[in-house]
């Protein structure tokens, strides 16, 4: 029936209900092949995610989405226009296998976005709405995509590599796979990750310029690392293996963190380089009397509830937080574990830090242990 669809826009069903900063790529979108020569640069890439992810559930149907042109500059500060992402969107042409008329295989290109309404200011300021229609292909693989990806919106945002945004939607595909690994040769992971076939014909400028940059921002940024093994054939390199490992609670935390932080910095942060600043020694009255952290100004998370999650206030955002963070797992059972992994940590955080902390404790509960 027309009107059936394969898992993963049920799981985008779901996740867009809960209203979080996840959201679900359809694994036909993920897989789906570059044709020769074409790709998406970045801008146009985060453009595309953010569409899936405000489509959701409904990404499958014939019908306008819509969003506003704040949300887009929201993630992206850059001098691209928005004009320029969608008409890079609109000309870029994907591939799949395919049968032709008479039954024998055949290549088929085609693009995901049909139409496009942009609302123009006469002030040239980008506001107002963008309106847009996937392709009945692209509604397709949509619809019957029984895989899915399960990607961070501000890690989307937060990558400054093309290739390493392609890699991580291909990681966030396999991660809860019994077998996290995807096996390539090189024509194939050029294809999926767009690469011009004139660029880095020698295989140690990939691994240099694109892999092991691709690997790098992963590791920061995702909620999941990345490394490889080569296979070879004679001397030449023929084969990758990728192999996607979930991340532990603490690497989950500094990752939360990461992606809040802004992106200034980053590759210094990534690179370990650290400013040292110098500051004034306290005095001795100040060592001995330190001043109490903040809390924040509607004076929740003065500290963390303890016991069951019921009563008050501060534990009625923390409920909220795990509902809507912790993958449908039972929130006091996700609290009795943060309270055992923060032992007397528990106790200094309050305020802002103690909101961001016990958040990303319950996406990585989620990320290692998967839904209940």
């Amino acid at each position: 029936m027309a009107d059936e669809v394969g898992r993963a826009m049920r799981v985008a069903e779901t996740v867009t209900r809960k209203a979080g900063e996840e959201f679900v790529k359809p694994g036909g979108l993920v897989e789906v092949r570059f044709v020769k020569g074409q790709s998406l640069s970045l801008t146009a890439s985060r453009l595309l995610a953010l569409m899936i992810l405000t489509a959701g559930g409904d990404a499958w149907r014939d019908v306008t989405h819509r969003m506003r042109k704040a949300d887009i500059r929201r993630g992206h500060k850059g001098n691209e226009r928005i004009g320029d992402m969608l008409e890079e969107l609109h000309r870029t042409l994907f591939a799949e296998d395919d049968l032709s008329w008479r039954g024998r295989r055949a290549t088929k290109r085609f693009s995901l976005i049909q139409a496009s309404w942009e609302e123009v200011e006469g002030n040239g300021r980008e506001t107002g709405w963008l309106e847009w229609q996937f392709t009945p292909d692209a509604r397709r693989l949509i619809q019957e995509s029984e895989t899915y990806a399960v990607m961070n919106r501000q890690a989307v945002l937060g990558f400054r590599s093309a290739y390493a945004l392609k890699l991580y939607e291909e990681g966030a595909l396999r991660l809860h796979r019994r077998q996290p690994v995807w096996k390539v040769d090189l024509i194939g992971l050029r294809a999926a990750l767009g690469i011009d076939p004139e660029k880095y014909g020698d295989f140690a400028q990939l691994r240099r310029k694109v892999l092991n940059v691709a690997r790098d921002e992963i590791g920061q940024l995702a909620h999941f690392t990345c490394d490889w093994e080569e296979f070879r054939r004679g001397r030449a390199v023929s084969e990758l293996e990728f192999r996607f490992t979930p991340k532990g609670a603490p690497a989950q935390l500094a990752t939360v963190e990461e992606n809040a932080r802004h992106g200034a910095g980053r590759r210094a942060r990534r690179e370990a380089i650290v400013e040292q600043v110098v500051t004034p020694s306290p005095s001795p009255a100040a060592v001995a009397a330190p001043s109490p952290v903040p809390a924040t100004s509607d004076g929740l998370w003065e500290r963390f509830p303890s016991g069951r999650l019921r009563f008050g206030e501060t534990e009625a955002a923390a409920r909220l937080i795990g509902q809507r963070h912790g993958g449908g797992w039972d929130v006091d059972l996700i609290a009795e574990a943060y309270r055992a992994h923060m032992g007397d940590r528990l106790g200094r955080l309050s305020g802002a830090k103690l909101e961001r902390s016990w958040r990303g404790f319950c996406e990585a509960f989620f990320a290692r242990r998967g839904r209940p």
